[in-house]
């Protein structure tokens, strides 16, 4: 049995879960987010939690049962707290601005970046050096911080780039100066 699957997820006060047509539904304070389980999977509402169960045992079914009682968690945390991501940009002339629903960077290529934030996220900019990326489905936070990163990661000679807030690039030494 799924240690993680097996744990029932607890619904907090302000937050409504329920099952309708097989689709599973959350609602919170943030925002609703909709989950289709696997058919391997059944998901039962009761009082204040809801309660994974598989089928059988067999392979798929033991694969989706952690999957999914984990996905439920994420929604029910995303739309009571929300997420969020932050990006530093690190190198001498890099900045980023947020313009309409378009996130603007310049990050050292002959042209400026025009990125359009997907609807569902908040991207601000509290600084030139720094993105911060909200929203209440952490897939689409990650995935859309992920993306931006990938436009320019961090390259080990300099720092320069896009990263993580907190994250530790790996630095090369360069070339040795030799007499």
């Amino acid at each position: 049995m799924s240690r993680v699957g097996k744990s029932p997820v607890p619904l907090p006060k302000g937050v409504k879960a329920s099952l309708e047509n097989g689709d599973f539904r959350v609602e919170g304070p943030l925002g609703k987010l909709e989950l289709r389980p696997h058919p391997n999977v059944r998901v039962e509402v009761e009082d204040a939690e809801v309660r994974v169960t598989r089928q059988d045992d067999t392979r798929i079914s033991r694969s989706v049962h952690g999957l999914t009682r984990a996905l439920i968690a994420n929604m029910v945390e995303g739309v009571e707290k929300g997420y969020e991501k932050r990006l530093e940009v690190v190198g001498v002339g890099y900045i980023a601005a947020v313009q309409n629903a378009v996130l603007q960077l310049r990050v050292g290529f002959a042209n400026e970046l025009q990125v359009p934030i997907p609807t569902g996220l908040t991207v601000t900019c509290p600084d030139q050096t720094h993105i911060s990326i909200k929203g209440i489905d952490k897939q689409q936070v990650g995935q859309f911080a992920a993306e931006v990163r990938a436009l320019r990661k961090p390259e080990p000679y300099k720092g320069k780039g896009i990263r993580y807030e907190n994250e530790q690039v790996r630095r090369k030494a360069g070339k040795a100066v030799t007499k």
